[in-house]
């Protein structure tokens, strides 16, 4: 399953990143690494950007960053 297709509330852990190197490594300076947890709080209403949470700390992302991460739910 991907990040985005999270519901609002449910929670997964990373399990991948699938991005070009240079936004990976954005994405994980940002905490976001395999093995954490991460819930899902909001969706805008037209689906882009997800409000999530992720080592206490809110994150804001694009729905097409969240598309390329795999979760475990």
């Amino acid at each position: 399953m991907k990040l985005h297709q999270l519901h609002p509330g449910q929670s997964g852990e990373v399990l991948a990143i699938d991005l070009p190197p240079a936004t990976k490594q954005q994405i994980l300076d940002m905490g976001v690494t395999p093995g954490v947890q991460v819930r899902l709080k909001q969706k805008a209403p037209l689906g882009d950007p997800l409000w999530i949470e992720i080592r206490g700390y809110d994150l804001i992302l694009r729905k097409s960053i969240a598309a390329q991460i795999a979760v475990k739910v």
